[in-house]
Parts: C-alpha cells; structure tokens; sequence
C-alpha cells in the first residue's frame, strides 16, 4: 500500500518546485490542480451540475469560463463554497482513481493539493506538508505566473486559509522565500524522513 502524503499551502508560495524535489526522491506526484481542470473538462458531468448553479459562466457545449467563474466565487465566499461542494465530490473521486493506479508502481504519491483540506482529501494521507512564503512574494509570482492584476490576486488570497492554519494543520513546513534550491533542499530532507518512519514502522508491523 502505498503512503500518501498531501502537499498544500497558498497561491504563489512554490509548491510546484517542492514536488520536482519530491520526485527527484522517487515520489509520484498528482496534480490536483489537473485534476480539477480534467473534471471540468468541456461537457463533463461536473460542469453540467455546475452549469444548474452557474448558468452565466458556461458558454455552448457547457464549457466553463474560469475567468468569468474566478470573479464571481473569489469576491463571494458564499458561491465559492457552492462552487467547492460539486466541484470536490468529482476530484475526489478522480483522485481516488489515480492513486488506484500509482500505487502499482509507487511506494510514496504526493497530492499536490492546493486545497486539501477544504476537498477533505487530507483524510487520504499519512502526513502533510505545507510549503509557505512572504506575502510580497506570492503575489508577486501570482502576478507574472497567471497574468492577474494585483487586485485580483488579493481577491484570490483572501479566500484563502491563513498561514497560521497550514503551521497548525500540516506535519511539515517548507519556507520557500525566494531560494528554490534551499526549498528543495527542504523537500528532499522531509522526503528522507517520511521513507525512515515509514520503513520503522513497516520493520514493527512485520517484527510484531
């Protein structure tokens, strides 16, 4: 069985370079962000439910309009859970799938989930690490990476779970404030600790 560990944080602080260390370990990754966008797919069931809910975000062929969606849910935290609670139920069950599949070949499978406690796909893994960053920072990635203004990346932050939260929630922390090679350095060292306690505690399983 394979040992799942669930990968979040905010908008802009580096998760997608914390799982290229991951995987340099020898650590599958899901893309949970892929994963929402394969849900949402043009015509897939997950859009025609949201369609009921959001009429005005998809155009012919029930294709979603994620720019159109972005500005009503991140200004409405109201919708955004409404958005979250149909769109979650079909991730989650993708997920489950994917992780059918990798855990053929991989002994350890990264989620890399940006919301992975509000989707309750946490309740899937073994441990969590949560990857942090200056604020300045984020939205300063957030900015170049999706082509946003800064009001609208502010917008997105807000909706957001607190730094505090993932200090609190999450088992490990990765402080990526610019240096990349020092986050992954990081990464690798959290990936060598998981294989130990996880190899411990196998070794007790089988001495028990």
């Amino acid at each position: 069985m394979s040992v799942i560990i669930g990968l979040t944080g905010q908008s802009g602080a580096g998760k997608s370079t914390v799982c290229e260390a991951f995987e340099s370990e020898g650590f599958a990754v899901i893309d949970c962000d892929s994963v929402a966008r394969h849900v949402t797919r043009p015509g897939s069931q997950c859009n025609r439910e949201l369609a009921e809910v959001f009429p005005g975000c998809f155009d012919e062929g029930f294709t979603l309009d994620r720019a159109k969606m972005a500005s009503i849910v991140f200004a409405d935290s109201e919708k955004l859970r409404l958005l979250e609670n149909i769109e979650y139920r079909y991730i989650t069950e993708e997920i489950d799938e994917q992780i059918g599949k990798l855990s053929k070949k991989a002994d350890y499978i990264v989620l890399d989930a940006p919301t992975l406690f509000e989707a309750g796909v946490d309740k899937l893994c073994s441990c969590t690490v949560a990857v942090i960053s200056r604020e300045q920072l984020r939205l300063e990635r957030i900015i170049s990476r999706d082509g946003i203004s800064e009001e609208q990346a502010r917008k997105r932050f807000g909706s957001q779970r607190t730094e505090q939260f993932f200090k609190e929630k999450c088992g490990f922390l990765i402080e990526n404030n610019g240096d990349a090679a020092a986050a992954k350095e990081q990464a690798r060292e959290i990936a060598k600790k998981i294989r130990k306690i996880h190899n411990a505690t196998r070794q007790h399983e089988t001495d028990g």
